[in-house]
């Protein structure tokens, strides 16, 4: 049997058999039948806090007159597969660990020849109900915003979004809640995208999530972004470049045309005051 730090005894519930009725246990007519042990109980019921291990025993019985052998499935058992002689019964004990919220399950037994029975399983949370959310890892990417929402409370939550976007010159994007066509389960996380059709070519922005959910769930998160046009940037930087070249190449030239006339002999006709 596997350890729990907390195992209990799997408790009839009253009113829901008042609401269900008698139920037989499951039988074949080949002889063997599925219940829970002891009697009297049509079904398995339990109920707890999230995380808790019940644990209670099912009975195989066999009231034909050759061997059965049964495998068991739907829960953790003693023993997945159980031999029970003609006209004998085995109890087979098992656990189960009590969820976020409610659920239904089956212990299913199958026999060689394929016959099967099965048995249900209510199990019920007792947690108290909390509706709380994160808003995580915002990130804006050039055409779209992306962020993570976590469920961090013990219900189911439908979420809605608001997305506000501010630049240096004042907002530009403004987008009113609205519900995603999500539904999140108590501890799930989900990874989500927002378009963002026309962002700004140069600019720097600061963009705001607001998430919130029935309950009173609501988180808000946020990031920022600097929006540069790289390839205009880029073209302006080459032709700046080159024209600081052209004015080197003009400015070497223009020095050494100064300098090749300079060097250059120079012919001076010397006066004497003679004519001829």
């Amino acid at each position: 049997m596997p350890s729990a730090a907390r195992t209990l005894p799997l408790a009839l519930s009253l009113p829901l058999l008042l609401l269900l009725g008698p139920v037989a246990a499951a039988r074949a007519a080949d002889g063997w039948s599925l219940a829970p042990a002891g009697g009297g109980r049509p079904a398995f019921y339990a109920e707890g806090a999230p995380g808790t291990v019940v644990q209670d025993t099912v009975s195989v019985t066999n009231r034909g007159s050759r061997p059965v052998t049964v495998r068991l499935s739907g829960a953790t058992f003693a023993r997945g597969a159980v031999r029970v002689p003609a006209r004998t019964r085995a109890d087979v004990p098992f656990t189960v660990t009590v969820p976020d919220h409610d659920r239904g399950t089956r212990i299913l037994a199958r026999d060689d020849t394929g016959g099967t029975r099965s048995l249900p399983v209510h199990l019920r949370s007792t947690a108290p109900e909390l509706s709380a959310l994160t808003v995580e890892h915002v990130t804006v990417h050039a055409d779209r915003i992306t962020y993570d929402v976590v469920n961090r409370g013990t219900t189911p939550l439908t979420p809605r979004v608001a997305v506000r976007a501010d630049g240096v010159l004042g907002r530009l994007l403004d987008l009113p809640p609205r519900t995603l066509p999500v539904r999140l389960p108590p501890g799930s996380r989900l990874h989500l995208t927002e378009p963002w059709a026309d962002p700004p070519a140069l600019d720097a922005v600061s963009v705001r999530l607001t998430v919130t959910a029935a309950g009173g769930a609501h988180d808000t998160a946020g990031a920022s972004a600097r929006f540069v046009p790289w390839r205009g940037v880029a073209g302006a930087a080459v032709a700046l470049a080159a024209g600081g070249a052209c004015f080197v190449v003009r400015r070497r030239r223009s020095r050494t045309t100064d300098r090749l006339t300079s060097d250059a002999p120079c012919t001076e006709a010397e006066l004497t005051g003679a004519t001829t």
